[in-house]
């Protein structure tokens, strides 16, 4: 049994300078942070004995005897990127919804490829979970998604992430004194709005054109001037004022970008003391990041009539492999057996199983 822990995140400033469309002619960079709320991917090769190859169980069940049959897209994939060749069974769990903003199906992505690569016994840098991800939902399935979610999932930390024109992303941890980290972190609020969408879905509304939409250099200067306010001694109010700012940008991309309940919720936490917010996500729905002083905290929730107010802390290992127990090799147990049919069961049934290094 393997399993994998991937980070969710949240994206402060540059969400859209990190499709490829843009950044490829623009350049792009984005400020976002992992938190401590996950996805959970645990994966085991099947052992020869079902009329399945492979089963694969999310919100929904599936079993298939070939991986053209897996109606799940990023697992399809995924598995035929890595050519695995025998029968796996894959579980997917969440501590938030799926569709919420929260960069939830790269983090599937990038935690099913460092299962699958613990599951053969490999060892894989994040750079490599970061770019492989990407490859499989832009170039594989053709997915509207950008860039920022997979590097997230694979390095977590608050990073600050630029994308250039040649292709090359550049991430890096901001480096802050622990006292700055821990009164950004006092200020955030992260609250879900109930509303579910795809995010693919949104982006479209903007992504075709998107290299013409000069919001997005407004987007991409504000990501350096919010490092400016955390990295100096400035009233750390500056950062949910340009938070603000960003959110009223990102609005006049698209109609799709947010709505009249979003908008409701929002300017009742600003009236009830938040300096600025945004959606995590492309926009339209899942969860309302809030900046607003802690001593305003209650009153803003009061103010959001009982949504569901979700408390986090940073996380900075990004994906991780929490277990490792490779199990029985059968291909490899039945080669043994065959070639040493005296050795009693418990000195060849774990002869394939290899440990990697620390994944």
């Amino acid at each position: 049994m393997i399993i994998c822990r991937t980070p969710f995140r949240i994206s402060f400033f540059g969400g859209g300078t990190d499709y490829p469309g843009w950044y490829r002619r623009h350049g792009g960079a984005v400020l976002a942070a992992s938190i401590d709320k996950y996805c959970y991917l645990s994966c085991r090769y099947l052992p020869p004995f079902f009329e399945h190859r492979f089963r694969i169980v999310y919100r929904k069940i599936e079993t298939c005897a070939t991986i053209d049959e897996i109606r799940h897209p990023a697992v399809r994939e995924t598995l035929r990127h890595l050519r695995i060749d025998r029968g796996v069974e894959l579980h997917h769990d969440g501590d938030l919804p799926a569709r919420s903003g929260m960069g939830s199906s790269s983090a599937c992505t990038v935690g099913l490829l460092h299962a699958l690569y613990a599951l053969r016994g490999e060892r894989v840098t994040k750079g490599r979970l970061a770019s492989e991800s990407i490859h499989i939902e832009q170039e594989v399935l053709r997915e509207t998604v950008g860039s920022q979610d997979q590097v997230m999932a694979a390095y977590g930390g608050l990073r600050h992430v630029q994308f250039h024109p040649d292709g090359e992303i550049e991430n890096a941890p901001l480096v802050l004194p622990a006292e700055r980290v821990t009164e950004l972190k006092a200020h955030l609020m992260l609250v879900y709005t109930g509303i579910a969408r795809t995010a693919a879905d949104v982006a479209r509304s903007y992504v075709e054109g998107i290299e013409s939409r000069r919001q997005l250099f407004v987007l991409k200067e504000l990501v350096e001037e919010s490092i400016d306010v955390l990295a100096s001694d400035t009233d750390i109010g500056a950062f949910g004022d340009l938070l603000h700012e960003a959110w009223q940008v990102k609005r006049g991309l698209s109609a799709a970008v947010s709505n009249r309940e979003v908008d409701a919720l929002y300017e009742r936490a600003r009236s009830a003391g938040a300096l600025g917010g945004k959606l995590t996500g492309a926009g339209g729905g899942g969860f309302l990041l809030l900046f607003a002083p802690p001593d305003r905290h209650r009153a803003v929730l009061d103010a959001l009539d009982g949504r569901i107010h979700v408390p986090f802390e940073f996380e900075s290992a990004g994906s991780q492999i929490i277990v490792y127990e490779p199990g029985v090799d059968y291909r490899e147990a039945d080669r043994a057996r065959r070639l040493n049919p005296a050795d009693p069961f418990k000195e060849w049934c774990f002869a394939g199983a290899v440990e990697p290094e620390a994944a």
